[in-house]
């Protein structure tokens, strides 16, 4: 097998792309609009991220990946502009949507390249760079908006990912073959699935939205076969549950730090202690990976977690005390994040590479919503001190379960030409 690097580099470019207009939007919005307005500014590109990224995934494994590489970053990029060009915030929040909806198959794509691009001995190097890029993308975002915004307007913060783009399709284009063209997603299961999983989200602040999407993620899930079969395959299930789990633990955290330190520039340089610390790791542990093997490391990474956490629980409240307890923190998550997608993706068939991507992908947002809305009930309940110790205490233990769902999970043995 040839291993194609320039295909893991793109790979990795479309991955940063997709975070960093995660978070770039977020300093610009006291400039865009008021603070109820523009939160939808934000869900607008998460909406289909989280309700199409199945269907994407499906899509994905059903076309050629040239194409729809190349679709995504052409759909991408006109939004993107959209975005810039937009006359009113409606506009903006409409032109997120079509960001995200484009975003999702992005993201998708990303790893089934990366998983196909090398040879297994050499695949968790390769997604130590694809996970190093999409760190980067997201810590970079909020820094480079705020210069783009007082230096060009916020405008810019779109426009800068344009080229990007464009090196992304000029990269693939040297690496992957043109195959047939392409077929249309599954409506049907785009508004199941899709409209279940945003109804589900509406329903945490709107109830009847909640029952909405329950009935359809009932319908959607009755015609899943795909992913039920997914599911089934040794060595999936656990590191999906895995993913589930650290990132609620962890999003926990990150969402009641900010209301314990009350400032907020005191918030983001001990916040910023966690992606530069990840940052740091995420290469290392997949040149480590390929010598000693995937679960090893990513299980070495839920311990270094662990030790951090437990660190955090009894740690006092001064900021310099909580950010290098949360840089430990950060250094497993280097370790572990990357590794446990290596680790995933050689276990799942390959026909399903796509459908794991999305799966995957679906099961981190998850994570961050239950993350998030665990630690808003925890701050209101009890708040100050007693709520952030509490808050590591419940990380803690959910990332144990974490590390024991993929100590529980066998890896799949790979045939001689390095295919899963």
């Amino acid at each position: 097998m040839v291993d194609r690097w320039v295909l893991v580099v793109a790979a990795s470019l479309a991955i940063f792309v997709a975070q960093l207009d995660a978070t770039i939007v977020n300093v610009a919005l006291p400039s865009i609009a008021d603070a109820s307005v523009g939160q939808w500014v934000v869900l607008g590109y998460l909406a289909p991220i989280i309700g199409l990224a199945l269907c994407a995934g499906r899509w994905v494994d059903a076309n050629d990946p040239r194409r729809a590489l190349r679709s995504a970053c052409l759909g991408f990029a006109v939004f993107t502009v959209l975005c810039g060009l937009s006359p009113s915030v409606g506009w903006l929040i409409a032109a997120r949507v079509g960001q995200g909806t484009f975003a999702v198959v992005l993201l998708a794509l990303a790893p089934v390249l990366t998983t196909v691009a090398v040879s297994p001995s050499k695949r968790a190097r390769a997604f130590g760079i694809s996970m190093l890029f999409g760190t980067a993308g997201g810590m970079t975002g909020p820094v480079l908006g705020g210069w783009l915004v007082e230096s060009f307007g916020w405008p810019w913060i779109f426009y800068v990912t344009v080229p990007v783009l464009v090196l992304v399709v000029v990269l693939s284009a040297r690496a992957l073959p043109l195959g047939d063209r392409l077929t249309p997603p599954s409506l049907a299961e785009a508004v199941t699935f899709g409209g279940g999983a945003v109804s589900v989200l509406l329903g945490l602040s709107v109830s009847p939205w909640f029952l909405v999407g329950a009935v359809l993620l009932v319908v959607w899930w009755r015609g899943a076969s795909a992913v039920r079969a997914l599911l089934k395959s040794p060595g999936v299930l656990g590191p999906h549950v895995a993913l589930v789990f650290v990132y609620s633990g962890l999003f926990l955290v990150t969402f009641v730090l900010p209301f314990f330190l009350r400032d907020p520039s005191t918030a983001g340089w001990v916040l910023l202690a966690f992606p530069v610390s990840a940052l740091l790791t995420a290469y290392a542990a997949g040149q480590v990976a390929d010598r000693v093997g995937t679960r090893v490391v990513a299980l070495c990474g839920v311990g270094v977690i662990a030790a951090g956490l437990a660190s955090l629980v009894v740690a006092g409240g001064a900021p310099g005390d909580i950010a290098w307890r949360l840089a430990l923190v950060g250094a497993g998550f280097g370790l572990f994040n990357g590794q446990v997608q290596v680790f995933l993706m050689g276990n799942a068939p390959r026909e399903r590479l796509g459908v794991t991507a999305a799966t995957s992908n679906l099961v981190r947002q998850v994570g961050i919503a239950a993350g998030s809305a665990a630690g808003a009930a925890l701050w209101s309940a009890v708040g100050g001190l007693v709520a952030l110790r509490v808050g590591f205490a419940v990380a803690l233990g959910s990332v144990l379960v974490c590390g024991l769902a993929l100590l529980r999970s066998k890896t799949k043995v790979l045939v001689a030409d390095g295919a899963p």
